[in-house]
Order: C-alpha cells, then sequence, then structure tokens
C-alpha cells in the first residue's frame, strides 16, 4: 500500500472487498496462533536499551492490561502501556521487505508478539483486513465460562514504525531507510488493548468474536492519516466516532477535514 491520492470510492469498493470474509456470522474462527513471543530490556544501538528482539515463548503465558507478563518495553514513553499492549505484525510484512531489499529478515525480527496462520480458506490477518475496534478470543469460544475467561484483545491503532527498525535489521546488514519504506507501504502491523485478561500460547484458535466498524480497516485508516489531501466531513467523522480508537490518530484525522 503506497500513499498514493486516494479516491474515496475505489478505497471503500476495496475495503469492501478485503473485509468480506470475515464480515460472517460471529464468532469466526479466522486463524491459529503459531507464535507467541516475549523480549527483555537489552543494550541496543545508540547507547539505548531496547525489547524489539523478542523471542518464542514454549508455554502459556498471562497477559493483563499491560500485556504479556514475560514482555519488557525499554521505551516506554512510546512503547507499551495499555493501548499498546500487545503488537501483532502479519509475516508478509517480512515477505515485502525482503522481497524490497534482497534481505533474509527473519519472523519476529521487529517485535512482534503474536504471529498468527489463516484457516478455513480466509485471509490471513492483515492491515486490509483487521479493523479497528476487532475484538479476538484466543481459545475455544466453547470453553470460556463464567470461572475461566479466555484471552480478549482489540485492536485500538497502528504501530507507528521508528529508527529502532532500521537500527534491528541494520545490526545484520547495511540497508536504506527501511522505516520509512515500511511506513510508506503501511505494512506496520497493530497495537492491542486487553478487552478480558487470561493465558496465551502457540496453537490457540484465533476467533473474531466482535466486528463493531467494519469499514475501518487498518489500511484505510493509514492511507486517511498519512494523504495530503483534505476530506469532506463525512468522510472523516465516522472514524472519530470510533471510541476505542487511540486518540493520538483522531487529532491526525480531524486535521484532514477540509476547512
Amino acid at each position: 500500500m503506497s500513499l498514493e491520492p486516494i479516491n474515496i470510492a475505489t478505497l471503500t469498493s476495496s475495503s469492501q472487498k478485503n473485509t468480506t470474509d470475515f464480515n460472517q456470522t460471529l464468532p469466526l474462527h479466522i486463524a491459529n496462533l503459531i507464535c507467541v513471543r516475549a523480549g527483555k530490556a537489552m543494550p541496543f544501538t545508540r547507547e539505548q536499551l531496547s525489547a524489539i528482539d523478542k523471542a518464542p515463548i514454549n508455554a502459556p503465558v498471562a497477559v493483563n492490561f499491560m500485556g504479556l507478563t514475560t514482555d519488557e518495553q525499554a521505551d516506554r514513553k512510546h512503547h507499551g502501556g495499555p493501548l499498546k499492549a500487545v503488537h501483532q505484525l502479519a509475516p508478509a510484512t517480512y515477505e515485502k521487505i525482503n522481497a524490497e531489499f534482497g534481505l533474509k529478515v527473519r519472523v519476529g525480527t521487529l517485535g512482534e508478539n503474536l504471529t498468527t496462520e489463516a484457516v478455513n480458506g480466509l485471509p490471513e490477518m492483515t492491515e486490509s483486513t483487521v479493523c479497528i475496534g476487532d475484538i479476538f478470543e484466543y481459545g475455544d469460544t466453547a470453553t470460556s465460562t463464567d470461572d475461566v475467561d479466555n484471552l480478549q484483545l482489540r485492536i485500538v491503532q497502528p504501530r507507528r514504525p521508528c529508527y529502532k527498525i532500521n537500527d534491528q535489521i541494520g545490526q545484520f546488514t547495511k540497508v536504506p531507510n527501511i522505516a520509512a519504506w515500511v511506513s510508506k507501504q503501511g505494512i506496520s502491523g497493530w497495537y492491542f488493548q486487553v478487552v478480558t485478561d487470561g493465558l496465551i500460547n502457540a496453537d490457540l484458535p484465533v476467533y473474531l468474536i466482535e466486528r463493531t466498524y467494519p469499514f475501518a480497516t487498518l489500511e484505510k485508516l493509514w492511507q486517511l492519516a498519512n494523504a495530503k489531501e483534505t476530506y469532506d466531513a463525512d468522510v472523516i467523522e465516522p472514524w472519530l466516532a470510533i471510541e476505542c480508537l487511540e486518540e493520538s490518530w483522531k487529532v491526525v484525522l480531524r486535521k484532514k477535514i477540509k476547512g
């Protein structure tokens, strides 16, 4: 996805096409977790600490409102917290990076906690198929009871790529400003807010249990927020009405309304 001028009719049509397979009767088993990762703050480039290098977890781990209890964030001003509790990145991101720059960057290099794999002929979870406000449950929905609740996470914002992407990949090979390229493509993944605490581990099924804003794909939000042009109020206002959308994105979107 590039930041070309947006044709609203085309964008709407594209969004409907991309989300059709997830717009079914819920709950819908859309994926399986194939890896859960956490990291510790370690010495990084520029004499700083970072926990971007996350390792697979081979046992169930508790998740509360701040994220995985075994996960750390060195820069708590820009990473972590209730509105950035858990991060997911589509594996296709790495395919695109490697194809563009001739690299062999492995899945998990860029700090994501969750990696999923599509099931039942449905599309992968990507910026074009998931929406702000989507709530996902991890574990068989039939096993969630009043006594034992499965983990539930809600998408509240995209991830903004930063220089640490450059430094992380640059530890192994010299590349251009890859963070800027990732930002232009809009393939930075997304952050979850924790709706219900619970345990998480690889091999759990992932259910989409609530989709309140089927128009609000991450792809469309990224395009609107980064476009140079402004729009009629009726294009932007539905986004401002999304209660769970993190406020800094609403600040950006308000500036996109024609004066």
